[in-house]
């Protein structure tokens, strides 16, 4: 009993010490926060050393006591993902007390080892980066129509890809960035030009339309594809990556060259990993509405499993919700936003995969505010619908499957005609 009382008297003089940075501060920073908070990423500043962290101690406090950093909108409620870097409240009490006591630094000795990452990247080091050859040159206002560009891989075989990041040379100019996969003799875009931009204008087209495999979607928030050794998407030889480039002008002129690295499997993978869409774009959000509903549901063909979900809509963006849609109607939730943020768009991995049988109903529900109290809204006077521009709306409820990597989307989706 005295060894345990002595235990329990050490346990409570330990948790009632002033926080130290090395200590401290320094893993949880590294853990929940260097992944953005690092020279040339995304963060207004590091938070790599003391001097970091001291500068914006107060700020720091703030934001996590609020919840806001780091960005996570998913209600803690409905379901369980694995990329959740929300902090618990014993971590968030660290933080404050440490800028309450001063911001003392404490034993360098007490640092964990520094965290790694790969220069440049938030992937392990690319095997291949396939970038735009040609720079898009963006005004400083005025809104611009999509523009593309068709890269040839040159793979000979095809590949496995593990691992995918987009990177925006101007992210402050990309709305968003979708790359997809398009296999040679593919009717999609014939005829458009080769390594340099264009848009639908230029082919005298009214939409680019495509069914092409998606392998990776950006924008402002989201991270990069990283997939267990099991999983993969298939990239056939002889294809070309068409870079679906949506830029927005915010009074300084520039130019963006993005790029797309890849970290391919070492070994053919078990199965494969499709993006898929659940898609509402007839719809009409009347001026002054504050809570316009949309939804969307689809059925799948075939098994498969439920790996993540990125919804994706514009400024009068309001909440959305992933369901699971039962035989006699009732619906379990798979994932809830209520305060959709269209500056943090963050795809949600579920903790533990869901298989999923043929047959088996997706819904997405969205809601909309375009009233006056919508800080971000640009105008509540009109009624809103489905376009490319951030003045318009989307409705997209993007996911993740897994399939037996034999399946790409068609043939996955002709198991609905048998």
């Amino acid at each position: 009993m005295a060894a345990l009382a002595a235990a329990a008297m050490a346990g409570a003089a330990a948790s009632s010490q002033t926080p130290t940075f090395y200590r401290d501060v320094l893993p949880i920073l590294q853990q929940h926060c260097q992944a953005c908070h690092r020279p040339g990423e995304i963060a207004p500043f590091p938070l790599v050393a003391y001097a970091d962290a001291r500068s914006h101690a107060t700020a720091i406090a703030k934001a996590t006591g609020a919840r806001a950093m780091p960005p996570w909108f998913a209600d803690p409620g409905v379901g369980r993902f694995k990329n959740d870097p929300s902090l618990s409240a014993g971590q968030i009490h660290t933080l404050a007390a440490w800028a309450a006591a001063g911001m003392p630094a404490g034993d360098p000795r007490d640092a964990p080892p520094p965290r790694r990452f790969t220069r440049g990247w938030n992937i392990d080091p690319p095997q291949t980066v396939v970038r735009m050859p040609v720079p898009v040159r963006i005004p400083a206002r005025g809104q611009l129509d999509y523009t593309y560009e068709i890269v040839p891989t040159g793979f000979a075989a095809g590949r496995w890809v593990q691992e995918a990041e987009i990177r925006p040379s101007s992210r402050s100019h990309v709305h968003h960035a979708v790359v997809y996969v398009r296999p040679p003799g593919s009717p999609w875009l014939q005829g458009a030009p080769l390594n340099r931009p264009f848009t639908a204008r230029d082919l005298g087209q009214r939409s680019l339309w495509t069914d092409s495999e998606i392998l990776l979607v950006y924008a402002p928030g989201s991270a990069p594809d990283r997939w267990p050794a099991d999983l993969g998407k298939y990239v056939p030889p002889g294809s070309d990556l068409v870079f679906q480039m949506h830029y927005t002008t915010n009074g300084a002129a520039g130019a963006d060259q993005t790029e797309i690295g890849l970290v391919f499997n070492p070994a053919p993978p078990a199965r494969r990993v499709l993006t898929l869409q659940l898609t509402n774009d007839h719809f009409v959000i009347p001026p002054g509405a504050d809570d316009t509903q949309v939804a969307v549901d689809g059925t799948l063909p075939g098994p498969a499993t439920l790996l993540s979900f990125f919804p994706h809509m514009h400024l009068r963006g309001k909440a959305f919700e992933y369901d699971l849609v039962a035989p006699d109607g009732s619906a379990v939730p798979l994932l809830r936003i209520s305060h959709y943020n269209f500056f943090w768009q963050r795809s949600y991995t579920l903790a533990s995969p869901l298989p999923l049988a043929a047959g088996a109903k997706l819904r997405a529900l969205a809601w909309y505010d375009n009233s006056a109290a919508n800080p971000h809204n640009p105008d509540p006077t009109v009624a809103v619908r489905w376009g490319d521009q951030t003045t318009d709306e989307m409705m997209v409820g993007f996911f993740d499957l897994a399939v037996p990597a034999g399946l790409d989307k068609w043939r996955y989706f002709a198991q609905r005609k048998r």
